[in-house]
């Protein structure tokens, strides 16, 4: 048996860290919860999730030691919602400076007449094929609920619309996200984290 734990979700104590782990136990797997950078980088993958903002975020990052930990991390990471925008160089949510690991820089979504937060079911249009993608189809809905967002870019695996064009999901190198919430999406969610968890 592997010593090295198969997933782990990054405590940064601005998640919902029982969602997601209850979404892997769904799946059959024990998602081990940890702030540690020295356990956690010993993960054969990590998923960052995050709610709030891009500032308190990266603060917590910062000051747990955690941000230098991604950045050297080289197995597959997967972001989600927050933690997909903490992904990018700089988020416009608070000036912030981000992890760097995907070029470009999150933003408002455009108010118009649009509720903000973007909250609720919303389809996916896949741009270009991904492991991570595996049985996801044309116009399948996940669950969002967001105020910023990444406009598309050559990382984009696949966008939503919501007053302009942005990033749903993601993927640079090992480096994975998704603006939408997989715990919270029904089968379609669920999918995409069985997906993450056979990606090298």
């Amino acid at each position: 048996m592997c010593c090295s734990p198969e997933i782990m979700l990054v405590d940064t104590g601005c998640a919902n860290l029982a969602s997601v782990r209850f979404a892997f136990a769904r799946l059959g797997v024990t998602a081990v919860i940890s702030c540690d950078p020295d356990k956690l980088r010993t993960a054969n993958r990590l998923v960052l999730p995050g709610v709030g903002s891009a500032s308190a975020g990266m603060k917590a990052l910062d000051d747990s030691g955690l941000a230098e930990m991604l950045t050297e991390y080289q197995r597959p990471l997967l972001g989600i919602c927050l933690g997909m925008q903490m992904l990018f160089e700089h988020s416009n949510e608070g000036d912030t400076a981000c992890l760097g690991l995907v070029g470009g820089e999150v933003e408002a979504l455009p108010t118009q007449s649009l509720p903000i937060p973007h909250m609720g079911w919303n389809t996916l249009n896949l741009l270009r094929k991904d492991p991570l993608l595996t049985g996801i189809k044309q116009q399948d809905y996940v669950y969002f609920v967001h105020s910023f967002a990444a406009k598309r870019s050559a990382d984009t695996l696949a966008i939503s619309n919501y007053g302009m064009d942005f990033s749903a999901i993601i993927r640079r190198g090992n480096s994975y996200g998704c603006q939408f919430h997989p715990e919270l999406s029904g089968m379609v969610g669920a999918r995409i984290l069985q997906n993450f968890l056979k990606v090298k």
